[in-house]
């Protein structure tokens, strides 16, 4: 095993874990810390998410998956004691490096991450399963009922459909996704 004491700083390592295994892993790893006492030498444990919301037959449903899958987060100082907790927990295939030395995240990329995570519990992504030139009926409010292509989609949750209007002019309407079914 290598000697990791010249780095005595706690940094953030990237740890492999088998497929599926996230949250199982991150909840050994936590009492795996809590029972060792490394509470002083291995502070935080993340798998990171993002919650997503999409509409599917007319229900709005919120998911959350993982920004990393098969990847675990842990904050630690690296040292032979702390690399073989990590590395002996239950689901835990590796470190991210070469051979047994792990490479810490730069500042940057923990910044990015951590970014990522805050926007993502703020505010949901919204996934629109409509594309351009989709025909669409409106299911509720003053123009139910109505028919068209999808003309525009925003990022936002909204969607543009052209509708025909009186004397069969058609007239662009910006709706919410949730407010349409795909025919």
């Amino acid at each position: 095993m290598a000697d990791f004491n010249e780095n005595s700083d706690k940094q953030w390592y990237v740890v492999q874990t088998y497929s599926g295994y996230e949250n199982k892993v991150r909840a050994n790893l936590e009492q795996r810390i809590a029972t060792m006492g490394m509470e002083d030498r291995i502070f935080r444990v993340l798998v990171p998410v993002e919650e997503s919301v999409y509409t599917k037959e007319g229900k709005v449903k919120h998911v959350r998956r993982k920004v990393f899958p098969s990847y675990v987060l842990v904050e630690m100082i690296l040292e032979d004691q702390s690399w073989y907790v990590v590395r002996h927990t239950p689901g835990v295939t590796g470190f991210v490096g070469t051979g047994n030395h792990p490479i810490a995240l730069s500042p940057k990329e923990v910044g990015e991450i951590m970014a990522k995570i805050k926007k993502d519990q703020a505010k949901p992504k919204i996934e629109i399963a409509f594309k351009l030139g989709d025909v669409v009926r409106v299911r509720s409010g003053p123009m139910e009922g109505q028919v068209g292509p999808v003309i525009e989609v925003s990022d936002k949750g909204k969607v543009t459909i052209s509708i025909p209007f009186i004397g069969g002019m058609e007239t662009p309407t910006e709706m919410d996704h949730t407010n349409l079914e795909k025919i």
